[in-house]
């Protein structure tokens, strides 16, 4: 294989690092380190054809490690919040580590991002042009989860289009509950705000969330500034004084996707598009629902390559994923089971395509 990789550095405890790139000869390119399984950049070309990064992140191993907002992670063992930082499975309360404020939030303190994985190339399969194969073995009790839960994401670039493509896989050798999903902050112009931004979502209902972001229903869009189904720049909803952007600072909500799976096991979640540069992303999954957040808690105390400093709606976050605090719900047609069992495969698929 002649993908590369680099020494990106060494964590305090002295474990290196490493950095791999992922191209794809049509204008693609995909950076990422094992820490975390963290994308350090996402390059694609613009409507001009000049290459930009198109999410946000830093330039050395020291920020990832001691500052980052989840830039870039496989989120485990569980995306988004699950209330009170406990659940209950088949007669046991479990205890997960707590976060945010009083809840777990992506697998809680010490999380996927924040774990070394291994790294190897893998063999792309047909229609691809490189693949990249990230393992993890998280131990029964990690941040209070059961089980030991083996664990497979696998980063592939397709040969024939500049599409970006996320498998993956876990099993579980006692009942736990798995969530997991990928946290990049977009920016189709390659810098400064995101907000005007075009986004439509195919989805006729969101999840209203309570004061601390757990969803308690789900509700209609129409009439709402939460109704993406039609092609709609961010900022001309988004501060508008509705109750529940008033909660979320923005958008940091739940929607239940409408399509149904095509041929290939995925949906349409979503489509933003960057007027100024051309550049447009369709994000497809085998997910039921997706987090849109809108990068409401950038505060200018972060900087990326070159001293950019990132504030409020410089990126913004597109989460394929299972509802959040599933756990704390009879599973249904609207709360889809995380539940994993041994001798089950949780396997998802999502995939970004840029033109």
């Amino acid at each position: 294989m002649s993908m590369q990789r680099r020494d990106y550095g060494r964590l305090p405890d002295g474990r290196p690092v490493h950095e791999y790139t992922l191209s794809n000869g049509l204008g693609l390119k995909l950076t990422a380190i094992t820490l975390g399984g963290i994308v350090t950049g996402l390059w694609v070309p613009d409507a001009q054809g000049q290459s930009g990064n198109v999410v946000l992140g830093f330039d050395n191993l020291d920020d990832y490690v001691h500052r980052n907002p989840s830039f870039g992670i496989i989120v485990g063992r569980y995306g988004n919040r699950i209330a009170g930082a406990r659940f209950e499975l088949d007669g046991e309360v479990h205890l997960l580590g707590c976060n945010d404020g009083l809840n777990c939030l992506h697998g809680g303190t010490e999380g996927f991002g924040h774990r070394l994985w291994n790294a190897a190339p893998a063999e792309p399969r047909a229609g691809e042009a490189e693949a990249l194969l990230f393992t993890y073995t998280s131990p029964h009790g990690e941040q209070g989860f059961p089980g030991e839960l083996q664990v497979s994401v696998r980063y592939s670039v397709s040969a024939t289009d500049n599409s970006w493509r996320i498998d993956y896989e876990a099993t579980t050798d006692r009942a736990t509950v798995v969530n997991l999903t990928h946290h990049d902050y977009f920016n189709l112009a390659g810098d400064g705000s995101v907000l005007r931004h075009r986004l439509t979502i195919p989805a006729s209902r969101y999840s209203e969330v309570d004061e601390h972001l757990i969803p308690q229903r789900h509700a209609p869009v129409d009439g709402t500034p939460f109704d993406f189904r039609q092609p709609t720049a961010i900022v001309a909803r988004i501060r508008k004084a509705h109750p529940q952007l008033l909660i979320g600072k923005g958008y940091d909500h739940n929607w239940l996707l409408d399509g149904e799976l095509n041929a290939d096991g995925v949906r349409h979640a979503a489509t933003l598009e960057d007027p100024h540069s051309g550049r447009r992303m369709e994000v497809l999954t085998s997910e039921p629902a997706m987090q849109f957040y809108s990068g409401n808690f950038l505060d200018g105390s972060l900087a990326g390559p070159n001293g950019r400093i990132y504030r409020q709606g410089d990126g913004l976050c597109l989460e394929t994923q299972h509802n959040p605090d599933s756990p704390h719900h009879e599973a249904s047609s609207d709360w889809p089971s995380t539940v994993l069992r041994p001798g089950e495969t949780w396997r998802s698929t999502t995939i970004h395509r840029f033109s």
